[in-house]
């Protein structure tokens, strides 16, 4: 499917699979040039989730340049904490704010096109207020059990879904 748009560059279709198993995590998606802004404006203003929009549209994903999860490590300017990842929330734990140095080239999808992960054992790693926050690492397994995404879904942080880049590899047609 091409698109008239340069956001829409990719011309092929690419599909997400579990680098364990090889199941498809996702339908076929179109690559977009740059993760999209979204405003915190937009939240979902009839009260029920209060989730900001998806960062990335259904049937696409964007590849985050920005290091995303754990490990983090202590900011170096406590008085002005930045956000833990990009379009997070600070993150302060016992030792200061800190700041991620974990993966670098997450693929972001919408969380709709990946419904067929499930959560961890225990819901281990999905602690938040109305979502898991996706600021404690994988949280998100393939159907045969291996964890392969993490999902942020919290009232206060970004809405989306961050496929490992070694846990899950792309098929593009």
């Amino acid at each position: 499917m091409r698109r008239g748009s340069r956001e829409h560059y990719n011309e092929g279709m690419t599909v997400f699979l579990c680098s364990k198993c090889g199941t498809a995590i996702t339908p076929e998606l179109t690559e977009l040039a740059a993760v999209p802004d979204v405003s915190d404006d937009e939240r979902d203003r009839d009260k029920e989730t209060r989730r900001a929009p998806s960062t990335v549209p259904q049937g696409h994903y964007a590849i985050d340049p920005e290091p995303w999860g754990p490990p983090y490590v202590v900011q170096d300017d406590q008085d002005d904490p930045k956000p833990a990842q990009s379009r997070g929330p600070a993150v302060c734990r016992e030792e200061g704010f800190v700041t991620s140095a974990g993966s670098r080239h997450t693929v972001l999808v919408h969380p709709d096109d990946a419904t067929g992960l499930q959560p961890l054992p225990n819901w281990e790693n999905s602690s938040g207020c109305c979502g898991p926050t996706g600021d404690e690492g994988l949280n998100r397994s393939c159907p045969c059990g291996a964890p392969v995404a993490t999902l942020a879904a919290d009232c206060f942080g970004p809405f989306e879904l961050h496929l490992d880049p070694v846990r899950t590899y792309a098929f593009s047609q």
